[in-house]
């Protein structure tokens, strides 16, 4: 079988219309990357029929707006050349780590990297985490090959290659200063922040996906891309972008909803409902301009801000998207803390000192939950 050079852990939809693709599309482009062995970590037996139907093309279906067109295409995604699991394949994963993979990617969900009990026990146990699991295949290399290697996590864990080599050095502690060396000197641990809505999947394999999708990666010395593409950005800090996430488009999902919530909406409300009226739609426009630009102005963000907004509006306004408010406001209190609180002591912190007095208005709401 053909030689995979990128070994991704995780088989969810999001990655199959994300990295996936874009290594699918570079591939066609004629560049010199993939393909890709995709690895299951959970085990779960359930999802064995999606991870099979992976292998030789499965569909991404791209439905929404792209600078105010409607987009609905199917385009066909041919990167994935083997499937294994670790529950059941451990010895052929370790092989393909080894002597094959130069990259490494995984999106292990949000419990991923949740640290489990059997974690430093020196044989491999399926029921470890995800860190565990790379701790063990980095000392196989090491001790076979040496060879360095680059490892790109993409889960959603703010400085995510930082935190996952932490983890890992952590669970090296007992093996020898030759090791603990290698992962300093020959791994290189990359940060990265993706972003793109993924709003189902598709049987047997296969998901339906917005037109807008992100991958930027934070450069370092020695940084390999996994691909060239449109989507795929090396930038010099993950800070700026996190920021425009985080205080655009998630503080205005937590803005409608706290809307939402007070006017004690219906539960089948879209987002997309909320964004084609004019009168919601003003107020958010009306939050966003008076009181977050002024703290991207500060921090010499203005024009990201302004062009990231007009991004943000139209994928709020996905025809296509079955995005329900109700969703949106599951935790808010902890959510208006995490978006707005911090969104105010951030602007502070740039040089903002502007009146914000909805945005201050909605977490005097939530001061005691917050």
């Amino acid at each position: 079988m053909q030689s995979t050079p990128i070994l991704q852990f995780g088989t969810s939809r999001f990655l199959q219309a994300h990295a996936d693709l874009f290594v699918s599309q570079a591939m066609e482009d004629g560049q010199k990357v993939g393909p890709i062995t995709v690895v299951q970590s959970s085990g779960d037996p359930i999802r064995a029929a999606r991870l099979a139907a992976l292998v030789g093309s499965y569909p991404v279906r791209v439905e929404g707006l792209n600078k105010g067109t409607r987009v609905q295409e199917t385009l066909n995604v041919t990167s994935v050349t083997r499937t294994l699991s670790t529950s059941t394949n451990w010895d052929e994963v370790a092989r393909i780590f080894v002597q094959e993979a130069k990259i490494v990617l995984s999106n292990t969900s949000d419990t991923g990297f949740a640290p489990q009990k059997c974690d430093s026990d020196p044989a491999f146990d399926q029921a470890m985490s995800y860190p565990a699991k790379l701790t063990h295949l980095l000392r196989l290399r090491f001790a076979k090959t040496s060879a360095p290697i680059q490892i790109m996590p993409m889960e959603l864990i703010v400085d995510n290659g930082t935190v996952l080599k932490t983890l890992v050095m952590e669970l090296a502690q007992k093996d020898g200063p030759e090791f603990q060396a290698y992962l300093e000197r020959d791994v290189t641990w990359v940060n990265s922040l993706v972003d793109r809505i993924v709003s189902q999947p598709l049987e047997p394999a296969g998901a339906v996906t917005e037109p807008y999708a992100l991958w930027a990666i934070e450069n370092q010395p020695g940084l390999v891309m996994p691909c060239e593409h449109p989507c795929v950005q090396i930038v010099p800090s993950l800070a700026d972008i996190d920021a425009l996430k985080l205080f655009v488009l998630n503080l205005g999902h937590t803005v409608l909803a706290d809307r939402w919530l007070r006017n004690k909406g219906a539960d089948d409300v879209l987002v997309r409902h909320i964004v084609d009226d004019t009168t919601e739609l003003a107020q958010l426009k009306l939050v966003l301009q008076n009181e977050v630009r002024p703290a991207f102005v500060a921090a010499n963000l203005a024009d990201a801000f302004d062009a990231y907004v007009v991004t943000t509006i139209e994928r709020f306004a996905n025809p296509f998207l079955d995005h329900r408010i109700a969703d949106i406001a599951q935790n808010h209190s902890q959510k208006v803390g995490r978006r707005i609180a911090a969104m105010l002591d951030w602007a502070v912190a740039k040089g903002d000192q502007s009146a914000k007095p909805i945005l201050s208005e909605i977490i005097a709401r939530h001061k005691e939950l917050i």
